[in-house]
């Protein structure tokens, strides 16, 4: 009698019970709901814009120029593009971007606030607001370490009007 409860339990809870599990491993492991906060990123992003936060395309395909992150910097999440690669030398000269001694184009950015000449070293990323004068990035704290980095994010889901992919 006990085994045909057991059998009966795991037949009707068996599929709920593996449902959740799976939900826990995609939340934590592959994405992630992630909420912007405040203004750094404008006008690519607004305040309260809801992302997912890619967690494996980082972890699978790495990081490139101009990728949209989320890092973990004094227990707060910081969304921030990616500008320079480790090993890089990366300077502001006249509010323009240079790589290598290579000038880049930006397309997103409003003005960086000062000139900034630096190495990037292995394994650390130099992060920025796309609003310079108005975020908390590389250019207060330095370059970031490849293990701050949580993952990628490009996709609003909401607001609604927003909705969509981000470059």
């Amino acid at each position: 009698m006990e085994e045909n409860k057991k059998k009966s339990f795991i037949r009707e809870w068996g599929p709920f019970i593996l449902i959740i599990i799976i939900i826990l491993i995609v939340k934590f492991f592959i994405v992630t709901p992630i909420k912007v906060n405040g203004d750094s990123m404008n006008p690519t992003l607004k305040d309260g814009d809801i992302m997912i936060l890619n967690r494996i395309d980082y972890k699978l395909n790495g990081l490139n120029r101009f990728d949209i992150v989320v890092l973990k910097k004094d227990g707060e999440y910081l969304i921030k593009r990616v500008i320079g690669l480790p090993g890089e030398e990366i300077k502001y000269k006249n509010n323009k971007l240079y790589i290598n001694g290579k000038y880049i184009k930006e397309n997103y950015t409003r003005k960086v606030s000062v000139d900034i000449d630096e190495v990037i070293p292995e394994g650390k990323y130099y992060v920025l607001g796309d609003n310079r004068l108005n975020s908390l990035d590389s250019e207060e704290f330095g370059p970031v370490s490849g293990s701050k980095i949580l993952g990628k994010t490009k996709l609003t889901l909401f607001p609604f009007k927003h909705f969509g992919n981000k470059k």
